[in-house]
């Protein structure tokens, strides 16, 4: 396999394609703006190279020799004075116009499931307005919609812990949500497959009130779960936009609305949601 760069690296699924570029033996640059945390990983095969995706001079000359690109270059909470549109949309813009000029051959992106049917979102418009620019600029991609990561599912758990979970509606929404090792493991399949998009989720199915249940259990606490009518999950979506700055909303807004979704995709991988929580607690 030929030298792969990972935009993003020090992210939750980031540091998990690192982990896969180092098992693989494949020679690859780690692109993050705080190459400190990727101070764990060592490999004779490893690069550590400081990027600033939002200012496209600092990725002049980064790409030479790289044949393939995976950016997980985004931001769930807006920081640092930067928007979805500076992160999701243009620092992703910026790596895929480096990536042309240095003659990459490929470039997967991860997106969100249903990403496209949500483009009301803030974090949607922002990646979905990526997706196109991708989907237009001649280089061969591939567009991985995972249904969640694992690390998403801590909400679930932060309620648990106080001992009780609310839910909106009856509860009975499913996903599948996917751990980073075995996403980490799809996106370097992606490497020579000829997908130009893929739906991925985890290896198991669950209705949002078997993971309060999982959740609550792995926090040794009784089973207690309430269900508020959905009417108030609607209503939280307009009035988050209508109170609160764009920082604040965007992340809750997805959140409320995704909740309100089935967010199924094919099966993949081995990792357990169940033993996720238990690590989590202990």
């Amino acid at each position: 396999m030929k030298k792969i760069a990972i935009a993003g690296a020090t992210g939750y699924l980031g540091k998990f394609l690192v982990e896969q570029l180092i098992e693989s033996n494949t020679e690859g640059i780690a692109l993050a703006r705080n190459t400190e945390k990727l101070a764990a990983f060592n490999s004779e095969y490893l690069q550590k190279v400081k990027a600033e995706f939002t200012q496209p001079e600092s990725l002049k000359g980064l790409l030479s020799e790289v044949d393939t690109v995976i950016s997980t270059v985004g931001i769930t909470r807006q920081k640092d004075g930067l928007s979805y549109m500076d992160v999701d949309y243009q620092a992703n813009k910026n790596l895929l116009t480096e990536a042309i000029k240095s003659g990459v051959r490929k470039f997967i992106y991860i997106s969100v499931l249903n990403g496209q049917n949500m483009r009301q979102l803030k974090i949607c418009e922002a990646k979905e307005r990526f997706v196109d620019e991708l989907k237009n600029s001649g280089i061969d991609y591939t567009i991985i919609r995972p249904t969640g990561f694992f690390s998403d599912m801590k909400d679930f758990l932060y309620m648990a812990k106080k001992g009780c979970v609310y839910l909106f509606g009856d509860g009975n929404k499913k996903l599948n949500p996917i751990h980073g090792a075995d996403l980490a493991k799809v996106c370097f399949n992606a490497i020579k497959a000829n997908k130009t998009e893929l739906e991925v989720g985890g290896p198991e199915i669950f209705s949002h009130n078997q993971i309060s249940e999982m959740a609550l259990h792995a926090s040794g606490k009784k089973s207690k779960i309430v269900h508020l009518p959905d009417i108030l999950r609607k209503a939280g979506i307009r009035c988050v936009r209508i109170f609160f700055s764009q920082k604040t909303y965007g992340p809750v807004e997805f959140f409320l609305t995704a909740m309100g979704f089935n967010m199924v995709a094919p099966k993949f991988g081995t990792h357990k949601l169940i033993d996720c929580f238990y690590v989590s607690v202990r």
